[in-house]
């Protein structure tokens, strides 16, 4: 099975919660293991935000990079992004979720160009056909 993994998924991962061993198990699992280039961005701002020293965003970003291909923006993922993006904020105001972000919309985008499933516990993705769902 291929993956494409959220920030969500990588911070539970990092900590070590229940939910983070379930996602490690499941990656250990998958036969190809994805990260869009955002997530890694969305992963760092959480490490800085919280006053993180300089080298724990680092670590961190080397293992996901060791352990996934990163997915860079190209054409194809900025135009499903889109798509994607606008379903998910109309979904989310439906459900009076707060509105996601584009980023939020990466791994969606990702994970239907590869055809993959996507490991998050992002209330947005929630009952997607794509999701594997963490909670």
């Amino acid at each position: 099975m291929k993956i494409v993994v959220d920030a969500y998924a990588w911070i539970e991962i990092f900590i070590g919660s229940e939910r983070g061993k379930r996602a490690k198990e499941i990656l250990e699992q998958a036969d190809e293991v994805y990260t869009p280039d955002t997530v890694m961005a969305e992963v760092a701002r959480k490490y800085c935000r919280e006053g993180a020293e300089e080298r724990t965003p680092q670590a961190r970003l080397e293992i996901i990079a060791g352990a996934s291909d990163i997915v860079l923006i190209d054409i194809k993922l900025a135009l499903e992004a889109a798509k994607c993006y606008t379903r998910l904020a109309r979904e989310a105001k439906r459900r009076r979720l707060a509105t996601p972000s584009l980023f939020d919309a990466m791994p969606l985008a990702a994970a239907r160009l590869l055809k993959a499933k996507i490991l998050t516990g992002d209330e947005h993705f929630r009952n997607l056909p794509e999701t594997i769902w963490m909670k």
